[in-house]
């Protein structure tokens, strides 16, 4: 029995009613409430009778008649060690670190996303010209068989930072092999016709601060990442779903050389694979540059439907069509 077709309103703003629920079912209560002058008193007690036979010995040695006499000839003594005992202790100095390494751990703004220095010699890049700056990157991630990488031109970068600025959030389809069943759509995220199939997924950008130290340029006043999930574990977890691939876009050099640098890479063993993984980020690009496509009056129908379909997803509207989605992006392909 074909389920019904999720509305762009439901795949955007998934329904946290039920999740709500579910947390508050799974929640345990382990708290024990105590009286804190029990808790003070039956501490303070088992100490005085633990160590009662050698504060009784010193009573004698001092000439006391009882423990209490004990307590009142050492009361200052007592008051003074317990300032010293509540006075903190300067913390000791940070150990020495080569210069840069901390911002490579904490990444750009404290967000975990490693700056351009931690990848090249951003100064030496300065030097040298677009073409060499492209060899070099692209040979950075050679060896590692989950990464993306790209030099993206700035004009073309700016025109889709523009774009996900008012469209932050979108889905993309990601076709494929044939599906028999003729279903139109179902729950888990997937889109289905009688010619294809394909898998949805789930994208938001996000705009970070520049890393500290890398120039004031016009040009370089953020970082910006991507990330994309599968649809069905973002309709599932919200916010606290896994991405299987994550794209950041470094803008150190797009002043001096006008060029952005793309780096990412896909999650071993989330169901997207390298090449799939490519394919989403030509699908990016060719809805959040609608632009810069071709200028033919064909191209023209197809830029107009690209953005018409980001609008009426952004604004929840029920004429967004899943299956127009998919038509798109085969037509892409």
């Amino acid at each position: 029995m074909p389920l019904a077709r999720p509305s762009p309103a439901s795949l955007r703003h998934p329904v946290r009613l039920g999740q709500s629920l579910l947390q508050l079912a799974q929640q345990r209560r382990h708290a024990r409430v105590h009286d804190v002058r029990f808790v003070t008193t039956h501490q303070a007690s088992a100490v005085l009778e633990k160590y009662r036979s050698k504060l009784e010995q010193k009573a004698k040695e001092e000439g006391l008649g009882s423990v209490l006499e004990l307590k009142e000839a050492y009361k200052d003594k007592i008051q003074e060690m317990r300032k010293q005992a509540a006075a903190q202790a300067p913390p000791p100095p940070p150990s020495p670190q080569r210069q840069g390494q901390g911002l490579s751990d904490r990444g750009v703004g404290g967000t975990g996303i490693k700056p351009l220095s931690s990848y090249l010699d951003v100064s030496k890049m300065h030097e040298l010209p677009a073409k060499e700056i492209e060899y070099i990157w692209r040979l950075r991630f050679a060896s590692d068989p989950l990464s993306l990488c790209a030099v993206v031109p700035l004009s073309t970068y700016q025109r889709m930072q523009a774009t996900a600025r008012q469209h932050p959030q979108f889905i993309l389809p990601l076709p494929r092999p044939g599906a028999d069943d003729g279903s139109s759509a179902d729950e888990g995220g997937s889109a289905k016709t009688n010619a294809a199939a394909a898998d949805v997924h789930f994208l938001q950008w996000a705009f970070h601060p520049p890393a500290s130290g890398s120039g004031s340029g016009s040009s370089n006043t953020h970082t910006s990442t991507v990330i994309f999930t599968h649809l069905a574990a973002f309709k599932l977890h919200g916010a606290y779903a896994q991405p299987h691939t994550t794209i950041t876009h470094h803008l150190d050099l797009a002043d001096s050389h006008g060029i952005v640098l793309l780096n990412g890479g896909v999650v071993e063993g989330r169901g997207v694979s390298v090449e799939e993984g490519r394919w989403l980020l030509m699908c990016l690009q060719r809805f959040y540059d609608v632009q810069g496509q071709g200028q033919g009056s064909g191209e023209a129908g197809a830029r107009d439907k690209r953005q018409g379909l980001l609008e009426k997803f952004s604004r929840g509207d029920a004429g967004f069509s899943l299956e127009e989605l998919l038509d798109e992006a085969e037509r892409m392909g």
